[in-house]
């Protein structure tokens, strides 16, 4: 007999950051695989649209606004998804916002701002949902990080300062919940093809791509796309009960030498 309690049939899923990017393709896949979805960012229309996809294919999900930088919005954004799917199963955190910048030149309060949303918004939907988690004994948290964390690049200190703060509150997390049925995971990406860093200046791309290549951080060429960081994720949610993935790193493959 198992000392682990089995997961429900049915898994309601927070993806948090579902207008776009790594959030949007978590979404999808995961609804593919069965678990209702509950699609939560800034960008309501875009999750509404993405919702309506999915409901269109045979899958479930709701779609609600959410500013993980307040917390009444997350508040309303958590009611809002009990009330659409019952208490949730899973949580998916991939909200993330980027600006570039020297670390000298970097307005405190653009800092500040990366801080909130990345981190302190994750804390916020955490304190929100895994206290049921915990009370039910079985739950999923994936926070999405970025190799940032662990090859910081130039030009992005406020966003590797908030991958960094991302990980250590992970593992912090999963040391409390350890034995209470909740597991928590990190997924660290490599260069993905999302829409982060789409609305940045030809300035600030150029100084960014410049200063990558100066130090060699772009040996492999290529982005990821979403739907395999997504693939990841899936994974980490449906692992048998017993195992976990404590962290994933993703990374794009070197293309095949000529032979």
């Amino acid at each position: 007999m198992s000392v682990f309690p089995d997961h429900p049939e049915r898994r309601p899923v927070v993806v948090a950051g579902a207008s776009s990017g790594i959030g949007a393709a978590a979404a999808t896949a995961l609804a593919a695989l069965g678990h209702p979805v509950a699609l939560g960012a800034r960008r309501a229309e875009a999750c509404a649209e993405l919702a309506a996809t999915i409901t269109a294919d045979g899958g479930t999900a709701v779609a609600h606004p959410l500013d993980t930088a307040s917390a009444d919005s997350v508040a309303d954004f958590t009611a809002a998804v009990r009330a659409d799917l019952g208490e949730v199963e899973a949580l998916v955190c991939s909200a993330a916002v980027l600006r570039p910048g020297r670390i000298i030149e970097t307005d405190p309060e653009q800092f500040a701002r990366e801080v909130e949303i990345n981190v302190l918004g994750v804390h916020r939907l955490v304190r929100a949902l895994v206290p049921g988690m915990v009370e039910r004994r079985r739950g999923d948290v994936v926070l999405v990080s970025s190799d940032c964390a662990d090859q910081v690049r130039p030009f992005m200190s406020s966003y590797a300062t908030t991958k960094w703060g991302i990980e250590g509150f992970a593992r912090s997390l999963r040391l409390e919940t350890e034995g209470t049925g909740v597991r928590v995971g990190v997924v660290r990406p490599g260069p993905t093809m999302t829409g982060m860093g789409m609305d940045w200046n030809a300035e600030d791309t150029t100084m960014v791509l410049e200063g990558w290549s100066k130090l060699g951080f772009t040996r492999s060429g290529h982005f990821m796309k979403p739907d395999v960081v997504a693939d990841v994720i899936a994974t980490m949610v449906r692992m048998p009960r017993g195992a976990m993935l404590p962290l994933v790193e993703v990374q794009p493959e070197i293309a095949l030498e000529e032979s």
